[in-house]
């Protein structure tokens, strides 16, 4: 099993940046590699990946959500196996730091030498600095989901 941990400054309230992660239709506007995800029920999504031209389809289940505070996920079914858990700290009225913690085990030798290059690192590296930008140049969330699991 394999480990990331990134964590990014956004220029936006803890609530607007909390409520636009709830969005997760909208990850592939900033996730690099998603290309779908449908939100089944409230605690259950279904995605669709193509990291480096592997294509993954796997359902992932809300274990945690606390408004303003963390949203926690596992994977359940398909071929894609991680954990994660994503925390929101407002470090004042206009500015919150988002880290973003994921186990995940890589399938196959391609996966498992891209994680020891540092791949999987760059990638969330990546998505957490286009989630930055996005919602900070759109200023407000594009939804939200409130709801605690």
């Amino acid at each position: 099993m394999s480990q990331v941990k990134e964590s990014i400054q956004v220029d936006v309230p803890v609530t607007t940046a909390y409520n636009q992660w709830t969005q997760f239709e909208s990850f592939p506007q900033f996730m690099e590699g998603v290309e779908r995800i449908d939100q089944r029920t409230d605690t259950l999504t279904h995605w669709v990946t193509n990291v480096a031209g592997v294509e993954r389809e796997f359902d992932a289940e809300i274990t945690a959500q606390i408004p303003d505070t963390k949203v926690a996920w596992v994977t359940v079914g398909g071929d894609a196996k991680q954990a994660g858990l994503v925390t929101f700290r407002p470090i004042d009225p206009a500015h919150t730091e988002v880290t973003l913690m994921m186990d995940f085990d890589p399938e196959g030798m391609a996966e498992t030498i891209g994680d020891k290059l540092g791949f999987v690192d760059r990638q969330v590296k990546g998505d957490l600095k286009r989630f930055k930008h996005f919602i900070e140049d759109r200023g407000t969330e594009t939804g939200s989901w409130r709801g605690t699991v």
